[in-house]
């Protein structure tokens, strides 16, 4: 299994990640089909030329063609697919995923996929405050990680193909994790900074606020605005990790409050050398 210009490859679910990824493949060389439930999804993408075909429906012929099949859908409409559908792919056929969380989703797809095709999971860690496959762009991979999360029932060669998919798409950093791992990280870096960051929106009501915030609030709160039907869905699907992580979170949040009523001074600063020293870890 080898990525080469002679793979077509069809993306399942064509919003800001499949299209970008769809950009990404197609000006490398690669057939790119798609399937979107909108038609004008499809029409925007062939008229942009972001993929060579695509179609709302399920396309039979466009599934059966595909060497590689990239879904890029919600967690329970990605099981949904394949139980439905997994009958039309190709046989050898090499399937991923963009999903925000693994260890409730790789595990029952393999368990019900055919033995004929190969399912690696994936996370590209990218994105925008922004949706659909107009705002795609395949430049939010530049600086950006990409994680591999293999089980057991994955061969040795699926997972370098789908490191080499993450360096061919032009990702920074590419790890390889357990589901397990994968979800215990991903609650701590993405999911509780979305909570915060909601929090923070929810927490005062003033209209007035945009008037008077510096680039410090406007920072914090820039993935506040949010796709709810989505993130809801990843929260709940990683309920656990996330709990914990929001635990640890306010007692250390209780912690630094209880240091500025107490009027700790060195206490305070004890918390915000060790913040700046860890910080910079992100800056090398």
């Amino acid at each position: 299994m080898e990525w080469n210009g002679k793979n077509k490859v069809l993306i399942v679910g064509l919003g800001l990640i499949g299209g970008s990824y769809a950009r990404a493949l197609k000006r490398l060389g690669y057939t790119v089909t798609a399937l979107s439930r909108r038609q004008e999804t499809i029409d925007y993408a062939l008229r942009e030329g972001i993929i060579d075909a695509g179609s709302a429906a399920v396309d039979e012929k466009l599934v059966g063609e595909a060497d590689t099949v990239v879904f890029a859908l919600y967690p329970g409409v990605f099981k949904d697919w394949v139980r439905a559908h997994q009958s039309l792919l190709k046989p050898g056929a090499m399937l991923t995923d963009v999903t925000g969380v693994k260890s409730c989703i790789v595990y029952d797809i393999q368990e019900m996929l055919r033995p004929d095709v190969e399912f690696i999971a994936a996370h590209p860690m990218a994105g925008r405050e922004v949706y659909g496959v107009e705002n795609s762009d395949e430049r939010i991979f530049r600086e950006a990680n990409f994680i591999v999360t293999p089980t057991a029932r994955n061969t040795p060669e699926a997972v370098e193909w789908c490191k080499s998919l993450g360096r061919l798409l032009g990702f920074r950093k590419v790890s390889v994790l357990s589901p397990e791992e994968h979800d215990e990280m991903i609650s701590f870096v993405s999911q509780l900074t979305h909570c915060i960051a909601v929090a923070l929106m929810t927490c005062s009501d003033n209209r007035h606020l945009a008037d008077y915030t510096g680039d410090s609030f406007r920072d914090l709160t820039r993935i506040a605005r949010i796709n709810d039907a989505m993130w809801s869905e990843l929260f709940l699907l990683n309920r656990e990790p996330l709990l914990r992580q929001m635990d640890l979170f306010l007692r250390e949040f209780s912690e630094l409050r209880g240091l500025l009523a107490a009027e700790d001074a060195e206490g305070l600063r004890g918390k915000m050398r060790l913040s700046t020293e860890r910080r910079a870890n992100f800056d090398k």
